[in-house]
């Protein structure tokens, strides 16, 4: 029985306060207690408004490493780099910020593995992973398509596979690299952040199904022995 808790805020600058301070005081324990801090962040629109009040937390933002959860096929300063958008809000406060598209990789098969060979280089386990979930159910960039499965069941040794969605998104329709449920499922602490009444509804069932759900954010948390808190709003 995996241990979840929601907590529900009243609007989107509750939630924002509550996330920023939850996240600004695992990262000030991780500090405190190895004099540094290694993070996942989750990409997309929810997060931003919270990350850049994060930003202004009173933190040794230089001994801070943040990757994102996921990233699309995209290089670097293109409006749909995840990497990008995080690294125009904490590159400035000091932080370092490593990503995870590899320009050089010639197909997202191989820019997966190039992304799970730098990921070996951090500290293990990760301090935070910060989960947000789509329409779809998707959550990081594990999408149902051909990749599905190897997002989910890859040893625990290998942190990230390059996925091709099925059906591609409208929104960013690109191929995508992500953490896998291995990595994910080892993170220190993890939380899921979301807005809407069909998202928090998605999520209770997800919760109840787990392995049998036919969303990838049910698959993604099945088996999960750390507790998880989800922060929603309407």
């Amino acid at each position: 029985m995996i241990e979840a808790e929601f907590w529900d805020y009243e609007d989107a600058d509750e939630l924002a306060d509550a996330v920023a301070g939850d996240v600004a005081f695992i990262i000030e324990s991780a500090i405190d207690a190895r004099g540094s801090a290694v993070i996942a962040l989750a990409g997309g629109s929810t997060p931003v408004p919270i990350l850049e009040q994060l930003a202004d937390s009173p933190l040794d933002w230089k001994k801070v490493m943040i990757i994102p959860t996921d990233d699309r096929l995209v290089p670097l300063g293109d409006e749909l780099s995840n990497a990008t958008m995080i690294a125009k809000i904490f590159l400035p406060k000091g932080a370092r910020v490593i990503p995870l598209i590899s320009e050089k990789a010639a197909d997202y098969k191989l820019a997966g593995s190039a992304a799970a060979a730098r990921l070996d280089d951090l500290h293990w386990p990760l301090d935070l992973v910060w989960l947000g979930v789509g329409n779809d159910g998707h959550t990081a960039s594990i999408f149902a398509g051909p990749d599905y499965e190897d997002a989910l069941n890859a040893p625990a040794a290998r942190k990230a596979v390059g996925v091709m969605p099925d059906p591609l998104p409208p929104e960013a329709p690109v191929a995508r690299v992500t953490l896998t449920r291995s990595a994910i499922q080892s993170a220190k602490t993890l939380i899921i952040v979301a807005k809407g009444n069909d998202k928090k509804a998605m999520l209770e069932q997800a919760l109840k199904d787990l392995d049998s759900s036919p969303l990838p954010i049910g698959r993604v948390l099945a088996g999960l022995e750390t507790p998880i808190d989800i922060h929603w709003c309407a």
